[in-house]
């Protein structure tokens, strides 16, 4: 027998009749107690009228009371608990000092947690309190915990948080109040504060959210917050990078901001900050000299007293490529070699060709009987090209051009050229009777920078030129997809009446030889490469390669190994990525901290067919030091490709370089960059947002406080947890008392005899 006590009561109606039948008849008792007043409507007493009056709606009342049969319902109820959540916020940003030379953010949220003990406690009877940290998944945490463990999330999303709380009920417990101690450094959906959707969904929570903000706003603090700038850019074409540096606490100061390129300064600028929480925008214009994936860093200077020194810098890598490759052409004199190769550059639609050809010198008879008529052609823009505008081209092509004319000699640009070459740009150089030994000026500077040397007079015989080994696998060579169809392509060529003689520079590739012409007791090179510096050159030591242009229809179709000299050579001068044998990429180019450094390697033999079960070898480098700081090895698959990741290296400008090897055969270098930030989103910012913290409150109906608090506020908005009735209920009934009725017959009696005694019946 279930012996609990009843805990609460209620009064009810214990009638048997419908509720439509008890409607009727309190309709009726309604009528007659209307009829009754109506009655006396006319009596000239107010005190005989008020009396009928007052008897006839007591008797009505006593009428409706015995209908409803009204009794007390003795009830036992139960109230069921609500949950109230305590959110801590675990990013990485409550690392932070509340104050300069404070505890941690995290810390004030663990004593306010301790302090508020007691009030949590006492709210034990009627609610569940639930104490979590979220980073961004909720965790149960103590104050403990919150001391001992650091923050670490990358973000703060404190919707995302309070969505979890509330998906978190179950069964029957509801949320009824949440309480939210954090910074407000959110930067996810209220990033740019509670507007819009993000209000919406505010609202949409359905519950009382009370804010703790933890943190005081008076922090000195630098930051690179936010760069902009394309995904790539375009070799020697204008690019601007576009940076907000956000400061705090600098009011009136002047700070250097410095772009550079993996260490190299690019440009530098000052901003004065005009408030002590100020954001100003600068723009970097500079122009990229050459092709590839560089990492860039926009820095400024770490000060002392700052509360954070990691977000003063910001890296990021930058891709250059080519729209089309700018050719500058120089020609010595007009020739059927100069029409030939300025025909080819000009049809090519990747080529932006600029070319000038020496049509008579100064001491030429021009065979005119006009003085003025002579100079009628312009003069050569030697300044213009070789100085001014020379490092807006991609590849410089001398085509038999040497003059000691004063007015065409390049004895003072030549260091120009010759520094050009070695800062990444491309140099091609072919013979004549003018150059390499034959000419009328000498270039000792500009030779520097050239693979081969005069080494004698030419010789015009004509003879069929000759691959070397190195010629069969070199790009600028190949022909076909194999050594031999190669070899059989040039075989065909016919052959070209004469060449310089010269010799081949200590570390140059000779592509091409002379089969009977020696130099040195070697067959005198024709075609030879090399890298000099940052650039490439090439020299040719013949005007007549335009002989090749004239090939016999075989089986229908002409021969294009002229165009395609020319066009591998164009493409290797300016490093074009598909004539390398080792693709490297950095996957992904930018790493946020903590986070691997992944690179994807693509391997292929000379003949570029894929290199299968190569060798692989990455060498993680260090642009600040120049020194390797990881290396990684593997072996290729299939498709000659390897994927390989190195551990989360410390913050910085990275450069993969990488070299493979299949048994003996070397299979070439190449390298990418790579950018490991400082500091994430969360850490880029160290401010404190009270404003945010306000709007959540505002936006669910809780209320915004400030910590150090000692305890849990007594006003602290909450939902009323739900009462139930448990299962057990007794009727007692209020109706059926004998004086009750003694009651309504005393009532109707009176009436009656008041209405007799007044002339009314």
């Amino acid at each position: 027998m279930d012996t609990t006590p009843f805990n609460a009561w209620k009064l009810v109606s214990l009638s048997p009749l419908p509720v439509w039948a008890l409607v009727l008849l309190g309709v009726g008792v309604a009528l007659g107690v209307g009829l009754a007043a109506w009655g006396v409507r006319r009596e000239p007493a107010r005190a005989r009228r008020w009396s009928l009056w007052g008897l006839r709606l007591g008797a009505g009342l006593a009428a409706l009371f015995f209908l409803l049969e009204p009794g007390i319902r003795n009830l036992q109820v139960a109230r069921m608990k609500n949950r109230l959540a305590v959110l801590v916020d675990r990013s990485a940003s409550m690392n932070f000092p509340v104050e300069p030379g404070g505890v941690t953010r995290s810390a004030e949220a663990a004593a306010f947690l301790e302090s508020a003990a007691p009030g949590l406690s006492a709210l034990q009877d009627r609610y569940a309190v639930e104490v979590y940290g979220f980073d961004p998944e909720l965790a149960p945490v103590t104050a403990e915990s919150l001391t001992k463990e650091p923050a670490r999330a990358g973000t703060s999303d404190l919707l995302s948080a309070l969505r979890s709380a509330g998906a978190g009920a179950q069964g029957a417990k509801k949320l009824g109040g949440v309480l939210l101690l954090s910074d407000g450094a959110d930067n996810v959906e209220l990033a740019n504060g509670a507007v819009g959707r993000a209000r919406a969904a505010l609202a949409d929570l359905g519950v009382p959210v009370s804010t703790f903000v933890v943190g005081q706003e008076a922090l000195k603090d630098l930051a690179v917050e936010r760069v902009k700038v394309d995904d790539f850019a375009f070799v020697r074409n204008s690019l601007t990078v576009e940076v907000e540096v956000h400061g705090r606490g600098f009011s009136g100061q002047d700070v250097p901001v410095v772009l550079k390129q993996e260490g190299k300064v690019v440009a530098s600028k000052s901003v004065r900050f005009e408030s002590s929480d100020d954001v100003k925008p600068i723009g970097f214009t500079f122009t990229p000299d050459q092709t590839g994936r560089f990492v860039y860093t926009v820095s400024v200077p770490v000060y002392p007293d700052e509360a954070v020194g990691d977000n003063n810098t910001r890296s990021f890598v930058l891709k250059v490529i080519r729209d089309r490759v700018r050719v500058l052409l120089v020609v010595g004199k007009p020739s059927w070699d100069e029409r030939f190769l300025r025909g080819l550059l000009r049809q090519d639609a990747n080529v932006d060709m600029v070319s000038f050809y020496i049509l008579r010198t100064m001491s030429d008879d021009p065979g005119v009987v006009s003085q003025e008529r002579e100079l009628s052609l312009i003069p050569f823009p030697m300044e213009e090209i070789f100085d001014t505008k020379l490092d807006t081209f991609d590849v410089v092509i001398f085509q038999n051009f040497g003059y000691s004319d004063s007015s065409l000699s390049i004895a003072q640009y030549e260091r120009n050229l010759e520094r050009y070459v070695h800062n990444g740009g491309a140099m091609v150089m072919i013979g004549g009777d003018s150059v390499l030994g034959e000419g009328r000026a000498n270039m000792p500077t500009l030779y520097e920078a050239l693979p081969l040397e005069g080494a004698g007079p030419a010789n015009v015989d004509s003879f069929k030129a000759r691959l070397t080994p190195e010629g069969m696998r070199h790009p600028v060579t190949a022909m076909a997809s194999g050594g031999t169809s190669t070899e059989a392509a040039w075989a065909e060529l016919p052959a070209i009446p004469g060449a310089n003689l010269t010799r081949a520079k200590p570390g140059a590739t000779v592509l091409m030889d002379h089969p009977f012409l020696t130099s040195d007791g070697k067959n005198a090179p024709l075609v030879a490469v090399w890298d000099y510096g940052r650039g490439r050159a090439m020299v040719l030591a013949t005007d007549a390669s335009w002989y090749w242009a004239f090939t016999a229809h075989k089986e229908g179709s002409p021969s294009r190994t002229y165009d395609r000299f020319w066009g591998n050579a164009l493409r290797w001068l300016v490093r074009d990525p598909d004539l390398t044998t080792l693709n490297v990429t950095a996957d992904p180019p930018s790493v946020e901290p903590g986070r691997p450094v992944g690179v994807v390697v693509a391997s292929r033999t000379s003949d570029y067919q894929p290199a299968q079960d190569a060798q692989v070898r990455v060498e993680l480098v260090s642009v600040d030091t120049q020194k390797p700081v990881a290396v990684q090895t593997g072996q290729t698959g299939p498709d000659g490709v390897v994927r390989l990741e190195f551990p989360p290296p410390a913050p910085g400008p990275y450069k993969l370089v990488a070299t493979a090897k299949k048994g003996e055969t070397d299979l070439g270098r190449g390298e990418d960059a790579v950018a490991v930030r400082a500091v994430g989103p969360e850490l880029s910012d160290a401010s404190v947002r009270p404003e945010l913290m306000e709007q959540i409150a505002k936006y669910t109906g809780g209320k915004t406080y400030r910590l150090p608090m000692s305890g849990l506020p007594d006003d602290v908005p909450l939902l009323d947890p739900p009462v139930v009735e448990v299962g057990r209920a007794k009727d007692k009934p209020l109706w059926d008392r004998w004086y009750y009725l003694v009651a309504l017959v005393g009532l109707l009696g009176a009436e009656w005899f008041l209405r007799r005694r007044f002339g009314y019946v």
